[in-house]
C-alpha cells in the first residue's frame, strides 16, 4: 500500500488553495468566462453546454470557436434554439468547424437542445427528469440526458457529447454540470434542482496526474472508473461538495504563472 498524505493536512491545503485561487479574476482564459455574459438561467445553460462541448484543443482556438457559435446565435441562445426551424439551425452552422467538430454536429446538438426544451421546458428540467433520489451520483441522469440531446442526431456519436455508457470520464460534461450546479465566486450555478453532493470530478490528464500526486487514486488510466475513484476521495473530505476544489486545482498548470510544486510539497509536508 502506498503512503498517503495526512487527511487533515490535505484538507487544510485544499481549503487554502480554494480561498486563494477560487476567484473570478483567475478564470480567463477559460470557456467558463462566456457564461458571465448572460443573465438568465435559460441562456446560461445553453451557453454552458456549447462552451464545455468545445473545450478541447488549444485554449485560443477553443475561445475563438465558442465566440463564433455564440455570435451566430444572437443575444439569446435560448431564443435562437426555440425560434428557428431545424433547417435554419443547420444552415446557420453549415460552415462551422472546430477541430473534429463539424457544423452538422453543432447543429444537431442545438436541435437536440431545442427538443429537450420543447419537451421539458429547460435543460435543467430535462436533466432532473432522469435523476432519482436513490441515485448517489449524477451518472445515471447524465446518461439519459445525453441520450435525449443526441436523439435528433443522425449518429449515435458526437464530438460534443460523450456518453458515460461507454466508460468515458466525460470530463467536459462533468465540467458543465459543475458550472450549472455549484454556485460560488466562480461557478454561476444556474440550476437549482440538482444536489452538488452528487457531482463527479471533471477528470482530464492534468487532474488525473494531480490526483495521483495527492494520493487520491492508484488507478492507471483516466477513465470513468478513475473519475469515480477520485470523486470518492474528495467526498471523504467534502461529502456535501466533492468537486469544490476542481477549479482551484486546475489553475495549477493551466495558468503559466502557477505550478503545483509548492502545493504538493505542503500536502506531503516536505
Amino acid at each position: 500500500m502506498k503512503r498517503k498524505p495526512s487527511q487533515l493536512v490535505l484538507e487544510r491545503e485544499l481549503e487554502r488553495l480554494y480561498r486563494r485561487l477560487n476567484k473570478k479574476r483567475f478564470v480567463s482564459p477559460d470557456p467558463l468566462q462566456f457564461l458571465y455574459d448572460y443573465d438568465s438561467a435559460e441562456d446560461i445553460e445553453i451557453v454552458g453546454i456549447i462552451a464545455s462541448g468545445l473545450a478541447y484543443g488549444r485554449v485560443v482556438q477553443i475561445l475563438r470557436s465558442i465566440s463564433k457559435v455564440l455570435q451566430r446565435m444572437g443575444a439569446s441562445p435560448r431564443d435562437f434554439c426555440v425560434s428557428n426551424s431545424d433547417k435554419r439551425i443547420a444552415s446557420t452552422f453549415r460552415d462551422f468547424k472546430h477541430r473534429f467538430t463539424t457544423g452538422e454536429e453543432m447543429a444537431q446538438m442545438l436541435i437536440g437542445i431545442k427538443r429537450a426544451i420543447e419537451n421539458h421546458g429547460s435543460l435543467e428540467s430535462c436533466f432532473h427528469e432522469h435523476l432519482e433520489d436513490a441515485h448517489s451520483t449524477v451518472l445515471p441522469a447524465l446518461t439519459g440526458f445525453v441520450d435525449e440531446l443526441l436523439s435528433a442526431s443522425k449518429s449515435a456519436k458526437s464530438s460534443l457529447l460523450s456518453s458515460p455508457r461507454k466508460g468515458s470520464a466525460c470530463k467536459r460534461l462533468h465540467l458543465y454540470l459543475r458550472w450549472m450546479v455549484r454556485k460560488d465566486a466562480v461557478d454561476p450555478g444556474a440550476w437549482e434542482k440538482i444536489d452538488k453532493a452528487k457531482l463527479i470530478i471533471p477528470l482530464d490528464t492534468h487532474m488525473y496526474q494531480l490526483s495521483q500526486a495527492m494520493g487520491l487514486t492508484e488507478r492507471k488510466q483516466p477513465n470513468g472508473l478513475t473519475a469515480m475513484d477520485v470523486t470518492e476521495s474528495f467526498r471523504r473530505i467534502r461529502p456535501d461538495d466533492p468537486v469544490r476544489y476542481d477549479f482551484a486545482l486546475t489553475r495549477l498548470g493551466i495558468r503559466s504563472d502557477m505550478t503545483p510544486d509548492a502545493f504538493l510539497d505542503r500536502v506531503w509536508e516536505k
